[in-house]
């Protein structure tokens, strides 16, 4: 087990003199030079094993050999061949942590050579103090080798002795030889001795010496580990050892020369203060320049906390409070401000009171409401001291545990000013796309490998760097896919001998070429290629990509530009004044092009809202751009009038519309696109946006320059309402990507216990009880099936059943793997696979998928989830208890089509009218109390229980109205569902589509919808559908906290 690749260089070496065959599964030269080290009695390295294993070695690993006479064979494949019996056989696998069947694990000798922390330390104090002090390594290289031969020199006089004795006959006083031996023997035993005890004490001043740089090692130890996490994020992100020992013998050099005096004269501590500084900077700029943009911030912060880990300032408890909030099971204290409170902060900030530096937190809140709404309602929260004397009593990573529960949309920056407090500024500054330093530091030995991202291409700037070093006459570029391989490996050889640089596109769509590449770049050494040539390569992220390519090449990232001026610039540059002059209408082109170039920033970066946004985030690129605007040219050329119909069907719905797969996606999209593909455009005093007026269309008399400097001024922070969304949706995208975030970080921490020496063990066991205490039996069926039988005209009694049927299946996975769990725990059960991925869901306070398996679907924290489920199980026992409910909790179902279809069929079949021809009238009944108690109505049913994302409900007016601020959902009245045969009304409504989780995307059902969407509601409203539409407003079943 291999993932350093320490392992097979070990064995390489060791091996060398014996013969060793290098070889990997699926190559060729595999059962040929098998066969050569069976018959020849050679070593032979097999590289890169999966977790199963070609059947072809199995007889070889189980060694089941077969005797004629005197020689010894063994089957491989169809042929016997001899075997030697000092043959060897070496499986290498890079996986870090794999699973080996018993039938492969039993057959062979398991060593990890995985890399472990106090094992990378040793290695790293033995580089600085040789590249800081060689005189003080090389002492103490020399000691090593002159304490073995001590040793040795004992042990041959100690055989020797030995030997004369069991070969000595008569009296051995007379054995004159045997006399001397002992005599000599003493003497050297004396000298030897002598020698160890001046050895000890030079080694002991040696490692007094040594131990000086460990703090350096550690520091340098702890960043490998960090640095290696990150290929948990994307498997794109790896980095060999010998990348990380070459850049941290770089980092002394450098600091030497800084320095400017000798180590033995220099002050140690600041001395080695400096050289962590500057080492952890340079990895974090080197590291940073293979990253995307979405993980820069997080490798800061993975970065600082793994620092302030080591050294022992951060604590346990607090850090996984940060990552998973509060686990709430019980309904704790009420919220004394529920006006401006909402009810999840309030919870939060109880789980956090029970942290010890944190205890009166909530007191706090309870007695100074005002100081702490006044904080709460600010717009720059972070940057403001906390109230009630808090901001001195806590720390500043504590202070970012508060805003987490009060403000978690300023979290994101809230962990800048914290890194920038912990670290420095420079943290929080990667370092730019850089071409020709990135150059500069490569050799024709590694690899330079871009990692792309939708919308980039690296390939253009590439070619522009070659043109400026004059290198474009010896770049040979090629798109991998199939059959391709071939002309590269040829462009590859070619220039290895004579020199130039080889560009390889695409290689994610070349998945099966990839081991030959892997094959290719080993091969490829200093020595061997011609010092300029240069192997590129381009590849989106694939877990296929070779491991050996992305550790030993020099990665990089680049993005297109984010936000709606650097988009609509970039969109400018892709036409000429030529594209004008060639149209018959170039007035009406210069602003429907420019229309068009904001219609394509704008759906691109409304994929930043998220579900507000868009349902599913499309890749809309530049090719749909492209052709719209040759066809927008073609279109004016060939009709006098301006064919905002066909203009508009070929946008929407073909050439961008082709992309979108949800119906209420292309609902919004041409929605969006009316607003640019409109006979008001030409008109000069028109704006895309009534309440973003700087976003317009320059007059027609302006040339393409003056148009260009027109996007030059547009605000570089795009304000949520040019998308036609409220401002909250601000809040929601920070509150997303703090989320994010966090998930993503929780997804890096080993298991370990909190600072205050509560283990995993415990926390998990107490969560178990106290969830096992709360989630009821499953239901007793046929008992409830005798009082609630399939009747014809009560269609709810079969949806009742069949509910109760799905909650069953859950209740009894929950309560099966909770007691085993629990038994694991005590060591009475095996500990599964199954059982520990349940165990780290619980303990990160996450929904088991063991769970969400068989559960309806939810977004919801374990602890939020457990009391829904509560909720749910009730409500569904109070109906059983009490009779069919005249008030239904439409959030409570496990699938909400089955209500919405009982409802129907029972007026349906009370009225003898076909199902199919029933729509529902819907009437919100905004002073009707949400709690049982009204009678029931004559038709149809009233229901509660959901909520409104993107507006709110106006009591007053009885129509939809904007969002509070800072309030992203509100509770919708109770709605009483009408079925008729009456047609729908088309004006005065909004046709709001009701989904069950707020991520709103699901798998597209036979239907034609989500799986996520229950049903459309028309609510009343005095603004056009538009308006809404572009707002992204639905209601949701339920929330995510």
């Amino acid at each position: 087990i291999d993932p350093q690749l320490q392992g097979v260089t070990w064995i390489k070496k060791m091996e060398e003199r014996r013969g060793l065959h290098v070889v990997r599964l699926g190559q060729k030269q595999l059962i040929p030079k098998l066969e050569n080290a069976l018959e020849n009695g050679k070593p032979i390295v097999i590289e890169n094993i999966q977790t199963s294993i070609d059947a072809v070695l199995a007889p070889v690993i189980g060694r089941q050999v077969t005797r004629r006479g005197r020689t010894v064979f063994v089957k491989l494949g169809d042929k016997e061949v001899d075997y030697h019996p000092d043959f060897k056989l070496y499986l290498q696998t890079k996986l870090s942590n794999p699973h080996y069947t018993p039938e492969i694990s039993t057959k062979v000798v398991l060593l990890n050579f995985t890399i472990t922390p106090e094992g990378l330390e040793e290695q790293l104090l033995g580089i600085v103090v040789r590249k800081e002090r060689p005189e003080l390594e090389q002492q103490k290289h020399e000691l090593i080798v002159e304490n073995a031969n001590n040793a040795a020199a004992l042990q041959k006089l100690e055989d020797k002795i030995l030997h004369l004795l069991s070969t000595a006959t008569g009296n051995i006083l007379d054995d004159e030889e045997l006399i001397n031996t002992l005599q000599e023997s003493k003497r050297t035993s004396t000298e030897i001795q002598e020698k160890v005890k001046i050895a000890e004490k030079t080694e002991a001043q040696i490692d007094d010496t040594r131990a000086k740089y460990t703090p350096c090692a550690f520091r340098s130890s702890l960043l490998f580990f960090c640095v290696s996490e990150l290929a948990n994020i994307d498997s794109m992100y790896q980095w060999s050892m010998v990348w990380y020992t070459n850049l941290f013998i770089r980092a002394i050099g450098e600091n030497a020369v800084k320095r400017d005096v000798a180590p033995q004269s220099d002050k140690m501590e600041e001395r080695l203060d400096d050289l962590n500084a500057h080492f952890t900077l340079l990895l974090y700029r080197q590291i940073c320049r293979s990253l995307f943009e979405k993980h820069k911030l997080l490798y800061s912060t993975l970065l600082c906390v793994r620092v302030m880990q080591g050294d022992k300032i951060l604590d346990a408890d607090e850090w996984r409070f940060l990552l998973t909030g509060a686990v709430v099971l019980g309904d704790g204290e009420p919220n004394p401000h529920e006006a401006w409170l909402p009810r999840k902060c309030w919870f939060d900030l109880e789980g956090l009171n029970k942290l010890p530096a944190l205890a009166g937190i909530t007191e706090s809140v309870k007695s100074q409401g005002r100081a702490w709404r006044s904080y709460y309602d600010l717009a720059e929260p972070q940057d403001a001291p906390l109230p009630g004397g808090w901001d001195d009593k806590l720390a500043p990573f504590q202070r970012l545990l508060v805003l987490r529960c009060l403000r978690p949309d300023k979290c994101v920056p809230g962990i800048q000013i914290f890194v920038e407090a912990q670290m420095g500024k420079e943290y929080l500054e990667p370092p730019l796309f850089d071409l020709e330093g990135t150059f500069e530091e490569s050799t024709a030995a590694h690899p330079l490998v871009f990692i792309l991202s939708p919308g980039s291409d690296p390939v253009q700037a590439l070619l522009k760097f070659a043109e400026a070093r004059g290198e474009a006459k010896r770049l040979q570029s090629i798109s991998l896919g199939q059959g391709q391989g071939v002309f590269a490996e040829k462009m590859i050889q070619e220039a290895l001998n004579v020199g130039g640089w080889v560009v390889l596109q695409n290689c994610h769509l070349a998945e099966s070429w990839m081991p030959t590449l892997e094959k290719i770049t080993e091969d490829i050494t200093i020595d061997r290629a011609h010092a300029e040539f240069r192997l590129w390569l381009t590849s989106a992220p694939s877990p296929k990509f070779p491991q050996v390519v992305l550790q030993n090449g020099i990665k990089m990232t680049q993005e297109p530009p984010k936000g709606l001026k650097a988009n609509i610039a970039g969109s400018f540059t892709t036409i000429g004044e030529s594209y004008f002059d060639e149209c018959t209408k170039p007035a009406v082109l210069k602003k429907m092009v420019t229309g068009l170039f904001f219609f394509h920033a704008s759906i691109q970066e409304r994929r930043k809202f998220g579900p507000l946004g868009w349902n599913i985030p499309y890749e809309f690129n530049s090719s749909d751009l492209r052709i719209c605007v040759r066809q927008l040219q073609m279109y004016l050329n060939e009709f006098e009038e301006v064919p905002y119909k066909a203009l508009s069907y070929m946008v929407g719905e073909l050439n961008y519309g082709g992309r979108v797969t949800d119906d209420k996606d292309r609902r919004c999209i041409m929605n969006i696109l009316s607003d640019f593909y409109t006979p008001e455009i030409l008109s000069d005093g028109y704006r895309f946006s009534p309440e973003a007026p700087a976003y317009y269309v320059p007059p027609a008399d302006g040339t393409l320059e003056d148009f260009r400097e027109y996007v030059r001024h547009l605000p570089i922070n795009d304000p949520p309402e040019v998308f036609g969304l409220h401002p909250n949706a601000e809040i929601s995208s920070a509150r997303t990507e703090a989320f994010d975030l966090f998930a993503t970080l929780l997804s890096l921490q080993p298991r370990t216990g909190g600072g205050g020496g509560t283990s995993p063990e415990e926390v998990v066991a107490t969560v178990c009880k106290d969830i096992e205490s709360k989630v009821p039996n499953p239901w007793p069926i046929d008992e409830i099936m005798e009082k609630y039988p399939t009747e014809y005209l009560e269609s709810m009694n079969t949806v009742l059943v069949q509910e109760l049927s799905r909650y069953n299946s859950l209740l009894a996975v929950i309560r099966s793997s909770l007691a085993n769990i629990q038994k694991a725990i005590k060591g009475l059960v095996v500990m599964s696979a199954e059982l520990e991925a349940v165990f780290n869901s619980i303990f990160n306070n996450q929904v088991p998928g063991m769970w969400a398996g068989k559960a309806y679907p939810s977004l919801k924290p374990l602890g939020s989830w457990v009391l829904n489920l509560v909720q749910r199980v009730d409500f569904f026992q109070t109906w059983i208890d009490k009779g069919k409910p005249s008030l239904f909790w439409i959030s409570g179902f496990f699938f909400t089509q089955s209500f919405i279809t009982g409802t129907r069929q029972n007026y349906a079949r009370k009225h003898g009218i076909a199902i199919d021809q029933l729509n529902f009238h819907f009437e919100v009944m905004s002073h009707m109390s949400a709690v049982e108690g009204a009678p029931p109505p004559e038709e149809g049913c009233y229901i509660h229980g959901l909520y409104l994302d993107g507006c709110r409900w106006d009591k007053d007016k009885e129509v939809l109205g904007e969002s509070e601020a800072k309030v992203l959902y509100s509770e919708v009245p109770v709605i009483w569902l009408k079925p008729t045969t009456a047609a729908l009304p088309e004006t005065g409504v909004y046709e709001s589509p009701v989904y069950r989780t707020s991520a709103r995307k699901g798998t597209l059902s036979t239907t034609g919808h989500s799986t996520n969407f229950v049903l459309f509601i028309l609510l009343p409203s005095d603004k056009p559908q538009k308006h809404w539409i572009k707002r992204g407003v639905a209601m949701l079943c339920a929330l995510d906290d």
